[in-house]
């Protein structure tokens, strides 16, 4: 009986250090880190003043992320507005009530600051088609053969 308790604990110790050790997968990478990593491997270019319809807005908490279509409108290299893309094609504005008011939302590397809410939810603006072309890779020699 002690053997197979000892076994059974073994085991069980065994298999929680594998599951803590394991690596993320793509699947389990929320949406904003998968696309914090491009801009990040690529680099965006700047963002002039205008409104873009062609944004993700990003709310996160914790290790959760979602990541929806956007319009927003930037001012003085400053985001001033934001709205949601609705399925039907229309806009509702974002309604989250920033923690700090005098910081100002600015655009750097494709990317807004990021805006804490009241509530402690991020929230990022990207500008995804800001994103810098994929770099060509090297090309790779031939092998000797036998002349």
């Amino acid at each position: 009986m002690k053997r197979t308790l000892t076994l059974l604990s073994f085991v069980i110790s065994i298999a929680a250090a594998t599951a803590q050790t394991t690596k993320k997968t793509d699947d389990e990478t929320n949406c904003y880190l998968k696309w914090a990593q491009k801009f990040e491997s690529r680099g965006a270019d700047d963002v002039a003043d205008g409104i873009y319809t062609d944004v993700i807005i990003t709310f996160r908490n914790g290790g959760d992320a979602e990541c929806f279509n956007g319009k927003v409108e930037v001012k003085d290299g400053k985001v001033i507005a934001m709205f949601l893309k609705m399925e039907d094609g229309s806009y509702e504005a974002v309604k989250k009530k920033s923690k700090y008011d005098k910081i100002p939302v600015t655009v750097t590397n494709g990317m807004s600051s990021t805006i804490v809410t009241k509530e402690d939810e991020l929230i990022n603006v990207l500008f995804i088609k800001k994103i810098k072309p994929k770099k060509a890779g090297f090309e790779k020699a031939p092998e000797p053969g036998d002349d």
